[in-house]
């Protein structure tokens, strides 16, 4: 099992507590792990990417090649299209459709979204909507983590585990809204699929 993972979005959105979570699921389930983050200048509103790779043979490099990543997940459209490159033929994208416009000539909506259909395997959900419908707008990126359960290729309980763990500290209705934003996601990649 190797799973080579891409996440993007820009800052404050929530990219680095998914891979914090799928990073501590994978080692919960036995599996080796390696991260490498860029922060867009540590602020509100920058380019935040992260290389997660998850494998069950130790990890040489923590950087994904060109060509090799079998997972994007974005909190951006714009953020998702940037990394398309590193994408390989079977891998499959899952992002937020809602952008966040923060420079200036951005593209419009309707341009986004055309090179986003020309994907093969593509989930585009509207997770502020859904997060809302959850309860908060706060766990958006937790719902986005619940639409890509079926490609991490990590048993289900143990991200819930880790959501348990990573939130515990600020209380078991924060834990309870984010599993249910998990839940939530799922559900949707899986009538998507």
């Amino acid at each position: 099992m190797k799973k080579d993972i891409i996440l993007s979005g820009v800052g404050g959105q929530g990219i680095l507590s998914i891979a914090t979570v799928i990073g501590q699921a994978a080692l919960k389930n036995g599996l080796y792990m390696k991260q490498a983050e860029v922060h867009g200048m540590s602020q509100r509103g920058g380019d935040v990417q992260s290389n997660l790779r998850i494998s069950d043979q130790p990890i040489a490099s923590d950087l994904i090649p060109t060509g090799k990543c079998d997972l994007i997940i974005s909190l951006e459209p714009m953020e998702a299209l940037r990394y398309l490159p590193y994408l390989n033929h079977e891998g499959w994208l899952v992002t937020n459709e809602v952008p966040f416009i923060n420079i200036p000539h951005y593209p419009t909506e309707k341009d986004i979204k055309m090179e986003l259909e020309k994907l093969p395997h593509k989930i585009i959900l509207n997770v502020n909507e859904v997060a809302k419908e959850v309860g908060s707008p706060r766990v958006a990126n937790i719902v986005l983590l619940g639409a890509t359960i079926p490609f991490l290729g990590i048993d289900y309980t143990k991200i819930q585990d880790s959501i348990r763990d990573i939130f515990q500290r600020k209380g078991e209705a924060i834990v309870e809204l984010n599993l249910k934003a998990l839940a939530a996601g799922k559900e949707i990649a899986e009538n998507l699929m």
